[in-house]
């Protein structure tokens, strides 16, 4: 029988390079664009178009390294060798894309889009193996949570450490304000993630073991295997319900720069994003406790519900209302461990449930559709928001129109909540309890042996055995 708890020093050898990862989320999402814009000139509109295409890159690119990686069979493993190798690559993406040369902004534009192109086909080709190695670690329904709680708690430390990190590399090398001064604080900040990325992937990599390196490999074409997995289900109800919740919770991450400077006239932002992401790992403990008493499923939509009760108000705000905006934040992001960390959860459930119906595990085309819905999100998020943001005529550095301030107040307040209420009324018909997990878990090692078993969703539908008992 399988150990049903996994080790400390093995949850945070997987954990690692989430918190080094979280660079390509802030920075990239959130101030790399309003660096490019005012520092290095880039027109907004130009700007939002390429981050919106380097999304619909990733719908080809995600998918096919999760197929690849389910395909691939070496002595280090099929997932390892993408993490290790990639990390390299998306090491030396992400310190082009920081450190531009000083050019005009035709020659910019060009250095902004093969720099963003590349850094996200290498950072598909480590995180979807890296997050497709995170199932096969434990079946087991709870220590599941757990073990990605870990995870995608680094990750919130890690986005808050590089949320903070232009700010701090600011004040530690007293650095200048103005275009020179954004420069070097881009330089170190690569300087200081690049080893750091391609250490916690090499200790994962190392560290982890995997269980299914002699698995047969697929043999269905990946269209194939993209058509069987739509059959599922749970996987249909869990992905669109998490894509439009994560359109609404991405549009906030990427416009919260431009809300509190023209909408709350304040300069706070890093201090509001050290509030939301300090509060989501404080209250993540308590998440899990609440997952397991009452099950992921009720947890997450809990947390849906209260981000959404507490965010929706920030639509009203105005000028001057810093402190009401700050405790609307504060309660906003106690549920922000749990939309992360439990959808994660819930998903390798439903992978689960692909192994009972397939017979083959098949993490890696499941994380590639996932990954897929992530970055159609934050593509949302950053290209259509921040183009729409320019059709309303915002101006850098200068005092909005009328229109451009009503425009952000709809697209950071008024649009995430609806998205979230849709979500929600979604999730509501996910059918995979910790009752129905166990009876899967069940089938599939009864399956296994040659029996014949029923689908705990559908119970007049029988499932052949796999092999002669």
């Amino acid at each position: 029988m399988e150990a049903k708890t996994v080790t400390l020093y093995r949850k945070l050898a997987y954990s690692s390079p989430a918190f080094a990862l979280a660079v390509v989320g802030i920075p990239v999402y959130v101030y790399v664009p309003k660096f490019y814009t005012d520092t290095i000139g880039l027109n907004i509109s130009v700007l939002g178009t390429l981050l919106f295409g380097v999304r619909i890159f990733d719908a080809v690119t995600d998918p096919l390294f999760g197929y690849l990686s389910d395909k691939t069979r070496t002595s280090f493993g099929r997932r390892r060798p993408y993490i290790a190798v990639g990390s390299l690559f998306v090491a030396i993406s992400m310190f082009m894309l920081f450190v531009p040369p000083k050019a005009a902004s035709g020659y910019a534009a060009l250095w902004f889009g093969v720099s963003i192109y590349t850094l996200f086909l290498f950072w598909t080709a480590v995180t979807v193996p890296y997050e497709s190695l995170g199932p096969e670690i434990t079946f087991d329904y709870n220590e599941r949570t757990s073990l990605f709680a870990m995870r995608d708690g680094l990750l919130i430390a890690g986005t808050l450490a590089a949320a903070s990190s232009p700010a701090l590399v600011q004040w530690a090398f007293s650095l200048p304000d103005g275009a020179e001064g954004e420069r070097l604080k881009y330089f170190w900040i690569a300087v200081l993630y690049t080893p750091l990325l391609v250490g916690t992937c090499w200790w994962c990599a190392i560290a982890i073991k995997e269980k299914f390196k002699e698995q047969a490999r697929p043999t269905q074409s990946l269209a194939t295997g993209m058509r069987e997995l739509s059959h599922n289900r749970p996987f249909r109800i869990l992905l669109v319900s998490y894509t439009i919740s994560a359109i609404g919770n991405n549009l906030p991450a990427t416009l919260i720069l431009y809300y509190v400077e023209y909408v709350l006239l304040s300069d706070l932002a890093e201090l509001f994003l050290l509030l939301y992401f300090v509060t989501g790992i404080v209250c993540l403990p308590g998440w899990i406790k609440i997952s397991h008493r009452f099950g992921k499923k009720n947890a997450w939509l809990a947390s849906i519900v209260l981000n959404t009760g507490a965010f929706i108000w920030v639509f009203f705000l105005g000028p001057g209302d810093v402190v009401l905006y700050a405790m609307l934040v504060v309660i906003s992001g106690i549920g922000l461990g749990a939309t992360l960390a439990l959808p994660s959860a819930i998903q390798a459930d439903v992978i689960d449930y692909d192994e009972l119906l397939s017979g083959a595990r098949r993490e890696g085309q499941y994380i590639g559709l996932w990954s897929i819905s992530k970055k159609f999100a934050a593509a949302v998020g950053v290209g259509a928001g921040l183009y729409i943001l320019g059709l309303a005529g915002y101006t850098p550095n200068a005092e909005q129109s009328a229109t451009v301030v009503f425009t952000l107040r709809i697209l950071y307040a008024l649009v995430p909540s609806v998205c979230n209420l849709i979500a929600f009324g979604i999730a509501l018909s996910y059918p995979i309890s910790q009752g129905v997990h166990n009876d899967i878990r069940q089938a599939i090692s009864r399956r296994q042996v040659g029996q014949q078993v029923a689908d705990p969703l559908q119970p007049d539908r029988l499932l052949a055995g796999l092999a002669t008992p």
